[in-house]
């Protein structure tokens, strides 16, 4: 038995038949051997998978190179190892390297790149990806969409809000942020349309507007743009005006001050009234003579007599120089015509005590009289007559009172005074008849 095939080794080793060692010095080459061996009838090393050829060990190597079963690379050097059997359905389905061509734009392309190919090809026909139900070439798909197809979405160019094509016209009408000319022609050019009632009320120069004059009496009236020069031109007649309206306004100030001073005077029937700087009133009474205080008037009662206390520090009449005199006159009011005259109305003075009343009990220094309908004090008086009147000092002026209603010694043992200060109550008792 030669062993020729391991000629070029060299060393001990085993033969694979019997497993004794074997020196590689002593083996020699046997041609007959190796002929019968080459002779011998042997079926193919792929029979098991389904392989039928059987013959000679020399003719083994013709027969792989032909066995459908043979593992073997593919041709494409794709790095994959199949069975030739299967390389006609790796070469055409399967190798990433085969080479295919594009039935839509007929490019050759190898396996993989045919793979990315598929679904990008500019002339393969597809439908719009908008479903409008175009159909075109992919290539003129960008354009498309972009310009012609009418399910695009596009932005307002007014307002930004997105839309479909079709639609979007259809939104113009609508777009709150859309330019619309002004209706009265001002000569601007555009508003959009949710601006515009603003421009229409605030900004449009044809709008007619009156002259910023007019609480002060301008009746002028006329656009926004012509009002510049009506200001301009009427300013010294605008100046006229405006004093008219001061003037006016200082009258109403002064009815509205003493109206106040009425209300704040004390409720409707009663008058309490505080007499400050006591001391230096007294003394100014001294050095002057007759000088009279006079309360802020008053109401007898709703809608009543108009009333008014007045009061001389250092006396008045037979009191001058050693008591407080105290009066009360009826001033012309709103609403005389309504009343009944003479003037009815019972009227008690009081001086208050202004004592702590958790210490000693206040006595107050108090007064009452009912006017007689004859005194010519108590009927009705004449508007505008007052003032003129009372400067005389006559009886009828002073109106009625009490000369003598508390001497200067009288008022300082108790607390009439005080911080300064004293308080004068006027009370109006009404008849039953006005009640009623």
């Amino acid at each position: 038995m030669g062993h020729g095939n391991w000629r070029e080794g060299e060393g001990v080793f085993k033969c694979p038949e019997d497993q004794l060692p074997l020196d590689y010095a002593k083996i020699y080459p046997d041609p007959e051997l190796e002929q019968q061996i080459l002779g011998l009838t042997i079926r193919c090393i792929h029979s098991e998978e389904g392989c039928r050829w059987t013959g000679q060990v020399k003719q083994l190597q013709g027969h792989f190179s032909t066995c459908a079963y043979n593992v073997i690379p593919c041709p494409n050097r794709c790095l994959a190892k199949l069975t030739r059997r299967d390389l006609p359905g790796h070469l055409q389905h399967d190798c990433s390297k085969r080479r295919m061509r594009c039935e839509h734009c007929a490019g050759d392309f190898t396996g993989q790149a045919y793979e990315d190919h598929q679904g990008t090809c500019p002339q393969e026909s597809v439908y719009c990806e908008n479903k409008c139900g175009a159909r075109m070439l992919r290539r003129l798909l960008t354009q498309h969409s972009a310009t012609e197809c009418p399910k695009r979405t596009q932005p307002c160019r007014h307002c930004g809000k997105e839309f479909v094509w079709d639609t979007l016209q259809n939104h113009q009408f609508h777009c709150p942020r859309f330019p619309v000319p002004c209706p009265r022609k001002c000569g601007v050019v555009s508003v959009a349309r949710e601006d515009l009632a603003a421009h229409m009320r605030d900004g449009c120069g044809s709008i007619l507007v009156l002259c910023p004059f007019r609480e002060a009496g301008c009746k002028h009236r006329c656009s926004k743009v012509a009002m510049g020069h009506h200001l301009e031109n009427m300013a010294k007649a605008h100046l006229t005006l405006m004093c008219g309206l001061v003037s006016r306004q200082r009258q109403e100030i002064l009815e509205l001050r003493r109206q106040v001073e009425e209300l704040s005077s004390g409720r409707v029937g009663t008058l309490v009234w505080k007499l400050c700087d006591y001391t230096r009133r007294l003394a100014e009474a001294r050095q002057r003579g007759n000088l009279e205080c006079l309360s802020p008037a008053f109401y007898s009662h709703r809608y009543g007599y108009r009333l008014q206390a007045s009061a001389f520090l250092d006396g008045n009449g037979s009191g001058e120089g050693t008591h407080l005199s105290v009066y009360i006159r009826v001033l012309p009011g709103e609403y005389d015509s309504l009343l009944e005259w003479p003037f009815p109305c019972r009227v008690t003075f009081s001086l208050l005590d202004q004592s702590d009343p958790s210490i000693s009990k206040p006595q107050h220094i108090t007064e009452t009289f009912s006017p007689d309908p004859n005194w010519k004090n108590f009927q009705r008086p004449q508007a505008g007559g007052s003032r003129a009147s009372r400067d005389s000092m006559d009886e009828s002026t002073l109106g009625f009172g009490y000369p003598k209603f508390i001497s200067h010694e009288e008022i300082r043992k108790r607390n009439y005074i005080r911080d300064d200060a004293i308080f004068l109550k006027v009370s109006i008792e009404l008849p039953q008849k006005i009640i009623a």
